[in-house]
């Protein structure tokens, strides 16, 4: 699974945001939701086989991290799609303004 399908989750997107703000144990991401530990486990399973998390042991706790390297992926995919509305957005607004200089500019009406 690509790093975009995994965020299409809520649930994931929710733990990337939980993680980007500080690294997390599983049992503190398991309770900012209603939901079972293995559930939650199964989410950061697929986050990591995305690239986007990753884990290491520190004692007996196991610390979930955001990856930044699987970040890149979203990155690379907002760059080429901002790029494209860029293109198109500068070639309406650029229309816009050829069509409104080509029409003659009315007077405004006086009332009498």
């Amino acid at each position: 699974m690509d790093s975009l399908e995994a965020i299409a989750d809520p649930t994931r997107r929710q733990i990337v945001e939980l993680l980007a703000k500080r690294d997390r144990t599983v049992g503190e991401i398991v309770e900012k939701f209603e939901m079972s530990a293995p559930a939650i486990s199964q989410h950061l399973k697929v986050l990591r086989e995305a690239g986007l998390v990753t884990s290491r042991v520190e004692g007996q706790s196991r610390i979930q991290s955001l990856n930044p390297a699987g970040l890149q992926q979203i990155q690379n995919w907002l760059l080429s799609t901002m790029t494209f509305w860029n293109q198109r957005l500068d070639a309406l607004e650029a229309a816009l303004k050829a069509d409104s200089s080509s029409k003659p500019k009315s007077k405004p009406k006086s009332k009498l």
